[in-house]
């Protein structure tokens, strides 16, 4: 129900049992490592507390954030176990993340210096570029923030918990790119390890590792996108039985039947071959449906794939439901796990021209997100 009573106009329904469930399935593909639950940008999209939640229930050692900001959220959503920030602007809350017992990340010899003189004694992980080229120190700078690290742990300003870096190219197994960053980060152990600093923990596989390169897998795995679901790339083979997580379904709010030659939405973009039925949905690219998707995207009514026809507006959209029995308060599903042949967020992803990350982190406006089993 809404807040006003009635049930909600479109609906992000989070469904926290395959979220679980695919969270388990990835973790038992690197048995030997502790398994790190991304939950940053609002887990996705899903909902980040309760995501975080169903993340520690399904045996998720740690949770993963960008910001400080985050942790802190987690923090104040009632999650005590172990989380991890890594993505800091100058500035950044650190004496609150060591007051919270949240692990930050230093990337650079002057982050370094931030984190200590926040005081307390952070608990601190070394993260490396070996060759994303964004976040981590580069290969030159390296050895100058290990010894600093090692001067602060020595002068009991830090502890240093782990040791990390990014894949660039690991949803393409085949690219070379991938044996050249493992190489990069073995190198980079081996600095940490010659200055007389244990390691700590080390990761470097992220979902896509996860799922194709056990080499990476070490002694945490960080796995994001695929626990929602959403393969990382959908050339990626998966062998896998993962469930998308989140439907995405709005109420009809009108529904008329039209002749043939009746333009549809601005710019007249879509006009009707034959007599149809249309139906309005209640969302647009004000909720984070993508306008790109316009003449290319599908949703699901009564069991079947209905287009959806003319331009994507801010609040509104039209599928044409064709012949089909319809009134206003059906449901309609964007995108959810196919289980009545609707399309996938993938798909919806295909559509417009962008990624399925993109599809699901992006929702909001005024969709009311739900959450418990399938639906």
């Amino acid at each position: 129900m809404s807040a006003h009573g009635g049930p909600p106009q479109a609906e992000a329904h989070v469904d926290l049992d395959a979220y679980r469930e695919n969270l388990r399935l990835l973790g038992d593909l690197a048995p030997a490592s502790a398994l790190m639950a991304v939950v940053k940008a609002d887990a996705y999209g899903h909902g980040m507390t309760e995501i975080g939640r169903a993340a520690r229930q399904a045996g998720a050692d740690w949770l993963g954030v960008a910001t400080v900001e985050e942790a802190l959220a987690l923090r104040s959503g009632g999650d005590d176990g172990p989380v991890l920030c890594w993505l800091a602007s100058p500035g950044a809350s650190y004496a609150a993340a060591v007051a919270a017992d949240v692990e930050v990340t230093a990337s650079s010899v002057g982050q370094l210096e931030e984190i200590v003189a926040a005081g307390g004694r952070p608990r601190v992980q070394l993260k490396v570029d070996t060759g994303l080229s964004r976040n981590g120190a580069a290969p030159e700078e390296w050895p100058d923030l290990v010894e600093a690290a090692a001067r602060a742990r020595d002068a009991g300003r830090i502890e240093i918990t782990g040791t990390w870096s990014h894949l660039a190219c690991a949803d393409d197994p085949e690219h070379p790119a991938n044996e050249l960053q493992e190489r990069a980060f073995r190198a980079a152990l081996d600095v940490v390890t010659a200055a007389g600093v244990d390691p700590g923990l080390r990761h470097l596989a992220n979902s896509a590792a996860t799922l194709t390169r056990p080499s990476t897998h070490l002694d945490l795995v960080r796995v994001g996108i695929a626990a929602y679901g959403i393969p990382p790339d959908p050339r990626l083979s998966i062998d896998l039985p993962l469930r998308p997580a989140l439907t995405l379904r709005a109420r009809l709010a009108a529904v008329r039947r039209v002749p043939a030659g009746t333009g549809v939405s601005y710019g007249h973009r879509y006009v009707t071959e034959r007599p149809t039925t249309l139906g309005l949905v209640p969302v647009g690219y004000g909720e984070g449906v993508h306008r790109a998707a316009t003449g290319r995207a599908e949703a699901g009514f009564a069991g079947r794939r209905v287009p959806v026809v003319g331009t994507i507006c801010m609040d509104q959209l039209v599928v044409d439901l064709g012949d089909l029995p319809a009134d206003r308060g059906d449901v309609v599903t964007l995108f959810g796990d196919g289980s009545d042949g609707e399309p996938s967020a993938t798909d919806w992803a295909e559509a417009a021209g962008t990624i399925g990350y993109e599809v699901v982190t992006g929702l909001g406006g005024r969709i009311r997100h739900t959450y418990g089993g399938r639906r």
